[in-house]
């Protein structure tokens, strides 16, 4: 199980890596649909949607590095006023309904998807994106967040992850 956590953990950081290219290059096409339209006076085609299904599959490919990292946001109110055993049955439990969040996610999401892709649906504006590669994404960002919760179980189980990010006294 430890190679399998290192195979996925490594994954997660190459999709979070992934992510923030998304994000960067979303921002370099603003700023040259910038220059194009007011600069140049010409229209836009692609850059809007670029954009937007850059900046969606940032946010799908880059949670499961969030989730390694434990960097989301949370509010622990209820692990601070548990014990440590309670704080353990807490993230499992917690861990176990986001694993199966995700995995019913990832099957929904890959008919849509598949759909995309047998149907070759494309975009209506002028640039007509094959709707495909974006939808692809959700699948893959799904399974990788799944995969993560995973491992997020089995160190929990294990006792090599603290069930909760801040422990009382402010320790992890």
């Amino acid at each position: 199980m430890a190679a399998f956590a290192r195979v996925v953990e490594a994954l997660s950081r190459a999709a979070g890596a992934f992510a923030a290219a998304l994000v960067v290059a979303a921002v370099l096409v603003v700023c040259q649909m910038l220059v194009v339209r007011h600069g140049l006076g010409r229209s836009a085609i692609w850059q809007n949607e670029f954009v937007t299904f850059a900046l969606v599959a940032a946010t799908f490919l880059g949670a499961p590095y969030v989730l390694l990292r434990r960097a989301h946001v949370a509010v622990e109110l209820v692990p601070l006023w548990l014990g440590p055993a309670g704080r353990r049955r807490l993230g499992l439990s917690a861990s176990a309904l986001g694993f199966l969040f995700c995995l019913v996610l990832f099957l929904a999401s890959l008919e849509w998807w598949w759909e995309a892709w047998s149907l070759n649906l494309k975009t209506s504006s002028m640039w007509r994106a094959r709707l495909w590669i974006p939808y692809l994404s959700l699948p893959v960002g799904s399974l990788l967040l799944a995969l993560q919760y995973l491992v997020e179980l089995w160190k929990i189980a294990t006792g090599r992850l603290p069930a909760c990010a801040t422990a009382p006294g402010g320790s992890a």
